[in-house]
């Protein structure tokens, strides 16, 4: 008694196997193409969407995430990480100087 349930397959020779791959192959190859091409045009518009003042907007967002954090935890205010680096840099230099 044979399942029902599975079409039979016709045998196909390896030439047509081997086109088949290399069909497959190409069809793979060109739609990762058109995905990395679909993936920068995405990523072009969330620029030119966003503009130029990100980098702002993004170090305001963080400048008020540490006043919350302070306010919340009863934390002193720490300097901003780059300010405090250049505070540095500057001491040392001025003491190399002498």
């Amino acid at each position: 008694m044979e399942d029902s349930s599975c079409p039979m397959v016709p045998s196909r020779s390896s030439t047509d196997m081997y086109e088949l791959n290399k069909d497959l192959e190409r069809v793979i190859e060109d739609v990762e193409n058109i995905s990395v091409q679909l993936t920068w045009m995405a990523y072009d518009m969330v620029t030119l969407r966003t503009g130029f003042e990100g980098e702002a907007c993004m170090r305001e967002l963080e400048e008020a995430h540490s006043r919350c954090r302070a306010a919340v935890f009863g934390e002193a205010e720490p300097q901003p990480q780059m300010e405090a680096g250049a505070e540095k840099a500057d001491s040392s230099q001025s003491q190399t100087v002498d």
